[in-house]
């Protein structure tokens, strides 16, 4: 990406949409949306300084809200051009209150909350439609309770947690204890502040607060305002050390998470939501379960699917290497439900259909294997391209050329055309790249041609 982001004959439009495209292969005009950033990418030099002093905290998508970034941000660290983008539906300044803090803190004087989006128009010989795919939101099927259970979570989010740069530093920590620790840090400053009012108290009044307590309980006698003032904070602090204690001691018990299920085809090979198999979340799941082990020797996981199709090369030794050097167990059988267990430990209720029974195994965690569906605004983009999307909703392509689009000059790779994996993506998109070329060396010679 670093490579593509210096090429001199390439140009990055980062954080732009396609508003309009005109004309024909050989000859397109094209009108994109710059959006701003309210910050000047060519001043803005990466430090982060602006987002450690800003206030405002916001679910991190690229974590998967896992963890929280700043109104002020970077998508993620490896991101090209690598400057910082303010989020306008959370920044404080451009929601009309009193802020600044970024611009007062950038020395490279970058933050410009006055930038406009801008409008700008381009012709090209060909177009390549790239816009990869959305995850399947479990929460459509109630029975695995996502979102209800904090331990039951999407492959994507694994993959965050098992990531060394993720909220978790590549540690296998559960997501119950992760808003545990949450929770500890937001009580230790609430307690604090308590801590504080209270020694004002006492001061005030040469006495501590666990004897004024004790003499207010034996006395019952009518207090004054300030007496019930102290009463309260007193109260609220010994509930606040009370339930801090608690989580203290379920935090010190809990460790990495070692019994792990991998439950396969959610949403996909489904007729209620997508009947396609999405191709690579066996392979993924393999994948994050040799990791988890690699990570935590003592980890086992369980995959449940109808099958297990690893297709492509070397891909069954790859399962095979899986269930003989990382303890992964394979099991045919759909999952009917999930329920919650002690200690937020998830319960996976499944029929084992090479055996005919019904078993309930607990576990540390469960995976969801999400469907790769289509993109959201595929449609709308489709609209603007003048090309056909297929009945399952993703860009539809010529069955004997894939990168070919139903409108000449126009072709696609990847998850666009359908759910793929990284090295079928990677050759995709160098036959889409070749075509482009071909129209781009066709039009050129014409043109070379008519002067």
């Amino acid at each position: 990406m670093l490579d593509v982001g210096r090429h001199p004959n390439i140009e990055l439009l980062a954080y732009s949409e396609l508003e309009e495209v005109k004309g024909e292969a050989g000859d397109f005009h094209i009108t994109v949306k710059k959006k701003a950033r309210y910050v000047d990418e060519n001043k803005c030099t990466g430090c982060g300084a602006c987002a450690e002093k800003c206030p405002t905290l916001v679910p991190n998508s690229f974590e998967q809200g896992l963890n929280y970034r700043k109104a002020i941000y970077k998508l993620f660290p490896q991101g090209i051009p690598s400057v910082y983008t303010i989020d306008p539906e959370h920044c404080r300044q451009l929601s009309g209150k009193k802020c600044g803090v970024c611009a007062k803190t950038c020395q490279a004087k970058a933050i410009d909350f006055e930038q406009r989006d801008k409008i700008i128009e381009f012709d090209v010989q060909a177009i390549i439609a790239a816009i990869g795919y959305d995850v399947f939101d479990p929460s459509n099927i109630p029975e695995y309770r996502y979102k209800e259970i904090p331990n039951v979570i999407t492959a994507l989010e694994l993959e965050r947690l098992l990531s060394a740069s993720g909220p978790t530093a590549g540690h296998l920590y559960r997501p119950s204890e992760i808003e545990a620790k949450r929770k500890i840090e937001d009580l230790e400053k609430k307690l604090k502040r308590t801590k504080r009012v209270l020694e004002n108290l006492e001061k005030k009044f040469n006495q501590s607060s666990e004897d004024f307590y004790r003499e207010y309980k034996e006395k019952k006698e009518e207090a004054d305002k300030e007496q019930k003032n102290w009463v309260e904070r007193y109260e609220e602090y010994l509930s606040i050390s009370e339930t801090l204690e608690a989580l203290r001691k379920d935090v010190e018990k809990a460790g990495v998470a070692k019994r792990l299920a991998f439950i396969q085809c959610v949403g996909s090979r489904d007729f209620r939501f997508y009947p396609y198999c999405s191709g690579y979340c066996c392979m993924h799941s393999i994948k994050e379960a040799i990791i988890a082990h690699e990570h935590e020797p003592e980890t086992k996981s369980t995959i449940f699917g109808m099958d297990i199709r690893a297709v492509g090369k070397g891909f069954e030794e790859y399962k095979i290497r899986g269930a003989d050097q990382a303890n992964i167990t394979y099991i045919r059988g759909r999952v009917a439900e999930i329920i919650e267990g002690p200690n937020h430990n998830p319960i996976v209720v499944y029929e084992n259909t090479k055996e005919r029974k019904v078993y309930k195994q607990k576990f540390d965690m469960v995976i969801l294997a999400t469907a790769c569906a289509p993109p959201k605004g595929i449609k709308e983009l489709a609209d603007k391209l003048g090309i056909e999307l297929d009945e399952c909703g993703f860009i539809k392509t010529d069955p004997l050329s894939p990168v070919c689009t139903t409108r000449e000059g126009i072709f696609v790779c990847g998850c666009s055309e359908a759910p793929m994996d990284i090295p079928e993506s990677v050759s995709q998109a160098s036959s889409a790249a070749e075509k482009a070329a071909e129209i781009v060396f066709q039009y050129t010679r014409k043109e070379r041609a008519v002067a």
